[in-house]
């Protein structure tokens, strides 16, 4: 299996895991949410639906480059709540500065890997 192969499943991978952790971990993407987004549960459940669904969506061949730039739309949809996790100082969580910071440009590289798929 050629390493773009492997690094779309692993990419699908991970964004399922991630959407699965808005369901088992609810109450930290509410916390993160910034205040002024109306609805944060439903949103959360949503995003993370989203999460899975692109992820499904990027293992068929047919639908690989759509779910592609889905992601990339979805990753700049939610930075606001990682900008906000940032800027509250972690939400009133006990996470280090150093590592809200890391997640800034962490969004940047997923678009990156994303785009190697549209």
């Amino acid at each position: 299996m050629e390493l773009k192969t492997v690094s779309l499943y692993a990419m699908a991978a991970f964004f399922t895991g991630s959407g699965i952790f808005h369901f088992l971990f609810t109450k930290f993407f509410v916390r993160i949410m910034p205040p002024y987004i109306p609805w944060h549960k439903p949103l959360v459940y949503l995003t993370g639906l989203a999460e899975i669904g692109l992820a499904l969506l990027l293992i068929q061949p047919q639908y690989t480059s759509w779910a592609a730039w889905g992601i990339i739309l979805f990753l700049v949809a939610v930075f606001p709540a990682n900008l906000y996790h940032f800027t509250s100082g972690g939400a009133g969580m006990r996470i280090p500065q150093w590592a809200l910071a890391a997640r800034l440009p962490l969004q940047l590289i997923l678009i990156a890997w994303a785009f190697l798929y549209t």
